[in-house]
């Protein structure tokens, strides 16, 4: 029984090992280097995640994005040679902040337009408001009805 046990704990520890084994922390011993796959991996979106960098996202397609950028960087790529690599490979949508470009002028305009048409809808709003008549007066025969309903 205790052999049987043994060689489950060994398998068991075997597979949380390997689980480990890729840490993008141990890629890169040089620091320089490895602060710069950060800064790049922070800049990048998980495509599983969708509102994660890859630097903070777990999922299995993050860890091989961070050890592609950490490959290109070794390799001699620059920050600008990785970004538009991987930007070729999975399009814009990879970047966390998108850039300023023809298709994306409306994403980047969009916010100041409509806080001018906000803006713009409120004081349409309040001069029509205010240029509503004061509530008239009730006449004789109208206050004389409204107290015999008001007595019923």
């Amino acid at each position: 029984m205790r052999t049987l046990f043994a060689v489950f704990l060994g398998f068991w520890l075997l597979l949380v090992q390997s689980a480990f084994a890729v840490n993008p922390d141990e890629m890169l011993k040089d620091p320089a280097l490895e602060a710069r796959a950060r800064h790049l991996s922070a800049q990048l979106r998980c495509m599983v995640c969708q509102n994660q960098s890859i630097d903070d996202s777990n999922a299995e397609l993050a860890r091989d994005l961070r050890l592609l950028v950490r490959e290109r960087i070794v390799k001699g790529d620059s920050d600008d040679d990785v970004i538009r690599y991987l930007v070729s490979r999975y399009g814009e949508f990879v970047l966390l902040k998108p850039r300023l470009t023809s298709e994306t002028l409306l994403l980047w305009g969009a916010p100041g337009l409509l806080l001018v048409i906000g803006v713009g809808a409120a004081f349409a709003y309040s001069r029509r408001r205010r240029s509503v008549a004061a509530a008239q007066p009730l006449s004789a025969d109208e206050e004389a009805r409204l107290k015999r309903l008001l007595e019923e």
